[in-house]
């Protein structure tokens, strides 16, 4: 049996790469997986076709599911592997030979040997990587082995050495894969280039390659070493050709903390990633509910502190995407471009998703609270002065003046409250005046309030532009209401908020909640109107009809249109039901006046 929490986790996990762990009632963790589609692979285990004992077993020891998504399944294959090499979980698989993913080393030695290797070790080299297959790694270092001709032996060749001729050159060097240097017949100089060519390259940067190649391809060119010139150009269309597979990583990056935050009105989400050697070792996610409208910064400090604390971090970096001084001796790094601004932006991603899943949550197990936290954000977005508990919104629906009627719906709590929708027909407005359609309907509406002594809204909403509304608040004038309801009109074509004695419109984030609402309110306002208009338009056109059918008169018509609602319907019903209905008379009178119109 799935517990109501694990329900509505599954219910609301993302459809992105990820890596998933399964925690039991001591909240400790006893499988990690990965995903390429979190929500369909972590479903998975909760259908009723498992087979697998274990299985069954883990499944019943599961109290709670963490996740964190990532880029590629690529990110989420080594996130996986670090993560159960860490905390070895009951129910995965523990590689015992400690074997792990390779990684390219630049040496750090005299005429740096550059290698392949599944331990990242502290000797001062360079370490790039890891990759997420050794294929891509082999791909590399061929090419590395066409572009450079780069020493295999594992010398000392220090300068001491070389000077005493300690050594001597091997067949590499008479087969041209290598230019000696342990005899001194390469300086190290020269040799450094290869270095920070393959440097660079290693950190996506090819143009540094490409460029030197061109310059030896020019200069062989002008010596007329057309062979030499043509080698060089041969190196250039592999470097083009080359397209990497894996996001390599400097390992520099590492001992690194993320945290990133996003917020509301009422709670705050925040993400952390631990980096280590350029991979996510570690992710959390936390809600932190509002109590003082502390801002992000705020928030997000406390959160720092708190999360090193629980996870014993002594990062002496940390990269946010809120700006801070330099404090216990951290440096904190708002970035704006390269790997760190890659990195800050998963976090981001994660702590957006965070945020939406718990949404949804709420809205699913505390609908109060989810309509409270809409509301909440109405007031901030819309600068109200209250919570817009109860709100109404007017619109007008004519065709060429015809048949003007106007519609009244009512969201409280954010939500459609159909029992108080109204409908008016236009009573004092001759032709197509939208104006003045708006200002009469507004202040029937209001008045009769006043007379009936009922709640008035916190907020109303015109759908139209500043003519609108400005007929509305002459409306509300009328009645001395124009200081105790707050009111906006909303304009289709660009979605502007417009506000009294305002001419600068508001524009809401296309995403946002808020403006969600009032979109959902005008759609709703336009629907209830026209669908009364049509109803009115063809309620007339029935009645005219029957105003031209000789030997029918005013009672029969209305006895038919309370029973029949439509010409359509009459045409559709047999003669018995309509003897029965009028009489034979009259309904071989109305039968041979519909059979000339057809």
């Amino acid at each position: 049996m799935i517990s109501s929490s694990i329900k509505i986790e599954l219910s609301t996990m993302p459809t992105q790469p990820g890596v998933y762990q399964f925690l039991n009632k001591e909240n400790k963790i006893i499988y990690i997986g990965k995903a390429k589609n979190l929500k369909k692979r972590v479903s998975s285990y909760f259908r009723g076709t498992i087979s697998s004992r274990k299985t069954k077993n883990l499944v019943k020891n599961i109290a709670e599911i963490k996740h964190v998504v990532v880029n590629s399944e690529s990110d989420a294959l080594l996130l996986e592997n670090t993560l159960i090499k860490k905390f070895q979980p009951k129910y995965n698989i523990l590689l015992r030979d400690d074997k792990t993913y390779p990684w390219i080393v630049i040496k750090n030695e005299a005429f740096p040997r550059v290698l392949t290797t599944r331990r990242v070790e502290k000797d001062g080299s360079e370490y790039f990587g890891p990759f997420t297959n050794y294929k891509t790694v082999r791909t590399i270092m061929g090419i590395f082995s066409n572009l450079y001709s780069l020493r295999t032996c594992s010398f000392d060749l220090s300068s001491k050495n070389i000077e005493n001729k300690k050594y001597k050159v091997c067949l590499e060097f008479h087969i041209g894969n290598c230019l000696g240097g342990c005899e001194g017949k390469q300086t190290e100089d020269n040799y450094q280039i290869y270095i920070s060519n393959i440097r660079d390259f290693l950190k996506g940067k090819i143009s540094s390659s490409i460029n030197y190649f061109k310059n030896e391809m020019n200069i062989a060119s002008e010596n007329l070493n057309f062979e030499k010139a043509q080698r060089a150009k041969e190196k250039i269309d592999l470097l083009n050709n080359y397209q990497s597979k894996s996001t390599v990583v400097d390992s520099k990056l590492k001992s690194i903390d993320v945290f990133s935050i996003i917020s509301d009105a009422t709670h705050a989400y925040v993400n952390y990633l631990q980096v280590a050697y350029g991979r996510v070792v570690r992710f959390d996610n936390i809600e932190i509910k509002k109590k003082l409208d502390e801002s992000d910064k705020e928030i997000l400090l406390m959160s720092i502190l708190n999360l090193r604390d629980k996870f014993s971090s002594k990062n002496k970096m940390v990269i946010a995407n809120v700006d801070f001084d330099n404090i216990l001796d951290i440096k904190f790094i708002n970035p704006k471009t390269g790997d760190n601004k890659k990195i800050l932006n998963l976090s981001l991603r994660n702590a957006t998703q965070f945020k939406l899943e718990k949404l949804k949550q709420i809205q699913i197990v505390d609908p109060e609270r989810h309509s409270s936290r809409i509301m909440n954000q109405m007031k901030s977005d819309l600068r109200l002065n209250e919570n817009p508990v109860h709100i109404e919104c007017f619109d007008n629906s004519n065709i060429q003046g015809s048949n003007p009627v106007a519609s009244c719906i009512v969201f409280k709590n954010a939500k459609p409250s159909k029992k108080d929708y109204r409908l008016f027909n236009i009573k004092t407005v001759d032709g197509p005046d939208d104006y003045a359609s708006m200002e009469e309907v507004v202040f029937r509406r209001y008045k009769r309030i006043l007379n009936e002594k009922s709640h008035l809204p916190n907020l109303i909403v015109i759908d139209g532009g500043k003519g609108q509304l400005s007929s509305s608040i002459k409306a509300l004038k009328k009645l001395n209401l124009d200081k105790k309801i707050a009111i906006l009109g909303i304009a289709k074509r660009l979605e502007e908020i417009f506000y009294p004695n305002d001419p600068v419109p508001l524009y809401l984030n296309k995403k946002s909640e808020t403006l969600k609402v009032i979109q959902q309110m005008r759609n709703e306002a336009h629907r209830f109107a026209i669908s009364f208009h049509r109803k009115k338009r063809s309620k007339q056109a029935l009645s005219s009809t029957f105003d031209s059918i000789p030997g029918i008169g005013e009672k029969t018509k209305i006895q038919l249109l309370k029973k029949f609602k439509s010409l359509k319907k009459i045409n559709e019903i047999s003669d018995e039901l309509l003897i029965k209905e009028i009489g034979i008379s009259k309904t071989k009178k109305l039968r041979a006046f519909l059979n000339s119109k057809n």
